[in-house]
């Protein structure tokens, strides 16, 4: 295990909601001791003080849950080192020491290039561990760069390319309800599933994010950065094992059966829009473009759909729509599995049975089955729904990728063949809605969203 973090874009709202919460949770569950070392560096010019009073107070914020004393530890083990992520001199003092390190570029994607140049040049000690953050580049070119940037600084099996909703407990119950249930696995494909719907549309608007939001886009931010991992553990073929190796190949294989888009096909299975003034709940939010920070001229949508299928054995026939959205009326995050009508009723029943549809809730973690029965009359049908909650993970999504990092255990991780593959199944999309093939719609904050977009 690798005892020394180095942190880099340590003053930004990833280290403050998520790593320096995670790190609370490790210590709190018994995985760091007192040899935990943890530097963290930016271009602010704070003493080590001033940034260990802030980091107490991002714990206290975002973690209360978690014992006092660990988050103490954790910000009393803090190191703080002013330093520029494209400066090699600046990157040699930050990983000089004894053993390998494990160095988070907690940065926006487009200075990846310079940090991983900076670092090619720091030679960083045998065994050490380079983590970065999804979007991995910004296009299918800029992704192909960045892998052989990385391929001179450590090799393909110490890159860590993370996204923590593959250590969500309900993503990773999507994969483990399907290959573990019998009643489940043999009817896992399109011969009895319709269509699989990956959404993630929440209430949350813009929130002072402009900076980073305003040049990536829902599209970047949720769809090739999230969803597109998703649909790859619903898709997947059974692999051999759980093992970095097996994953992963069978991950590959879903990007690869993605059935490439036309610009037809992009004008009819896509759209995109953004959210106009409006109001959620109880209080009132300003147009996407009249946000602090916004240049209304970059188009960026907060709203995006995209219709996939695979040319798989499997899949062939089924339709997976990955959708997300900022600002509307109310929070979804679910995979909903719908399955095909029974192809014949008894004779006496004079209506059509809903669809079977089996929904695992990703936040907060939740998991139903939509099925029919009798009503109350005998030639009737009724809903009936059985619902369950999984057990609560002993770590935040982003402990289990940090431990994962220390202990080099990469299966959660994105392979450079896969993070590649996955900006090629958005390219065509990418490239028509540049064009302005697909029109940017407009929906009030609040609502359900574009007109054309169905709500479940």
């Amino acid at each position: 295990m690798i005892n020394r973090l180095v942190i880099i874009g340590a003053t930004g709202d990833l280290n403050a909601r998520y790593l320096l919460p995670a790190l609370a949770a490790l210590r709190a569950a018994g995985h760091l001791g007192d040899r935990f070392e943890l530097t963290c560096a930016d271009r602010a010019d704070w003493t080590g003080g001033q940034f260990q009073r802030w980091a107490a107070a991002q714990l206290d914020r975002h973690c209360p849950s978690e014992p006092a004393d660990a988050r103490k530890a954790i910000a009393h083990a803090a190191r703080y080192r002013r330093a520029d992520a494209a400066d090699t001199a600046d990157i040699v003092s930050l990983v000089a020491g004894d053993g390998p390190v494990a160095v988070y570029l907690a940065l926006p994607p487009a200075i990846f290039p310079s940090a991983v140049t900076a670092l090619h040049g720091a030679e960083l000690p045998p065994g050490s561990r380079l983590v970065l953050e999804k979007p991995f580049g910004e296009d299918l070119d800029s992704a192909v760069e960045l892998n052989r940037l990385l391929s001179g600084v450590v090799p393909e099996q110490a890159v860590f390319r993370v996204d923590h909703f593959l250590a969500m407990t309900t993503v990773q119950n999507v994969l483990g309800s399907r290959l573990a249930n019998r009643v489940l696995e043999p009817i896992w494909n399109s011969a009895h599933i319709s269509e699989v719907e990956i959404v993630w549309n929440e209430t949350l608007a813009l929130e002072g994010r402009a900076g980073y939001y305003d040049g990536v886009g829902a599209l970047k931010d949720m769809v090739q950065n999230h969803l597109l991992q998703v649909l790859c553990l619903v898709a997947m073929e059974p692999p051999l094992s759980l093992s970095e190796r097996d994953l992963r190949d069978r991950k590959v294989d879903v990007l690869r059966s993605v059935r490439p888009l036309t610009d037809d096909d992009v004008v009819r299975r896509t759209r995109r829009a953004r959210y106009l003034a409006g109001r959620i709940k109880n209080r009132d939010v300003p147009a996407y473009t009249e946000e602090e920070g916004v240049d209304p001229r970059r188009r960026t949508e907060t709203f995006a759909e995209v219709e996939l299928e695979l040319e798989s054995w499997r899949w062939s026939g089924t339709t997976f729509r990955l959708g997300t959205g900022k600002a509307l009326g109310h929070d979804r995050k679910e995979v909903a599995v719908r399955f095909r009508p029974v192809p014949h009723l008894p004779f006496g029943l004079d209506e059509e049975a809903a669809p079977n549809v089996l929904r695992f809730g990703l936040e907060p973690e939740s998991m139903t089955l939509a099925l029919t029965g009798i009503g109350t009359g005998a030639h009737t049908l009724a809903p009936l729904t059985l619902a369950a909650r999984p057990a609560p993970s002993d770590l935040p999504a982003y402990g289990r990728l940090l431990l994962d990092v220390l202990h080099g255990n990469a299966a959660l991780s994105i392979r450079g063949d896969e993070a590649e593959e996955a900006w090629q199944v958005l390219a065509a999309v990418m490239s028509a809605w540049s064009r302005d093939l697909v029109p940017l719609a407009e929906y009030p904050a609040g609502s359900d969203g574009p007109a054309a977009v169905r709500s479940s």
